[in-house]
């Protein structure tokens, strides 16, 4: 039975009843389902891979952004498309540079860290798949307040990267 039969409606009061149903309905969906659905404090930019051939380990950078008023760590990487995901970073004493691998960095309260060459960056060994420039890879960044970002990396040879 329609609304208009139901209450016995005239025909412009029922459309009026029909379109604040719709309304209503549409108020409904585009509410956040909880508090969890709020903007969440980290996010990640610029995010890309430099593609070495032969499967040569490759390096991935990402500016990643905190809006919190409180630090929040870097702890883990991982990648369906990487068998191993390692956080380095690159440091210099005198005229020797070395990579380090490094169990976290702090992306800094009201802040950015650019994981970038030179720096840190994100060791990426053990491509799952055949990988080539111009592919899309991605990437779970996991945080020390327990938020996680799977970020897509655009991946650029090195002619390209920059």
């Amino acid at each position: 039975m329609s609304i208009i039969a139901r209450f016995n409606l005239p025909r412009p009061t029922a459309a009026i009843a029909a379109l604040t149903a719709a309304l209503v309905c549409a108020a409904a969906a585009s509410a956040p389902a909880h508090a969890a659905d709020a903007a969440a404090p980290i996010s990640a930019t610029n995010a890309w891979v430099r593609w070495l051939p032969n499967n040569l380990p490759a390096a991935g950078y990402v500016t990643l952004t905190n809006a919190s008023d409180k630090n929040i760590e870097l702890t883990d990487v991982t990648s369906p498309d990487y068998g191993s995901a390692m956080l380095h970073q690159t440091i210099t004493n005198g005229s020797t540079t070395k990579m380090v691998m490094v169990d976290k960095a702090t992306v800094p309260a009201k802040g950015s860290l650019k994981i970038a060459p030179g720096g840190y960056h994100i060791m990426l060994e053990q491509a799952a798949h055949k990988i080539a420039p111009g592919d899309t890879v991605h990437l779970k960044l996991t945080f020390s307040d327990g938020e996680t970002l799977v970020t897509p990396f655009t991946v650029k040879s090195p002619a390209t990267a920059k």
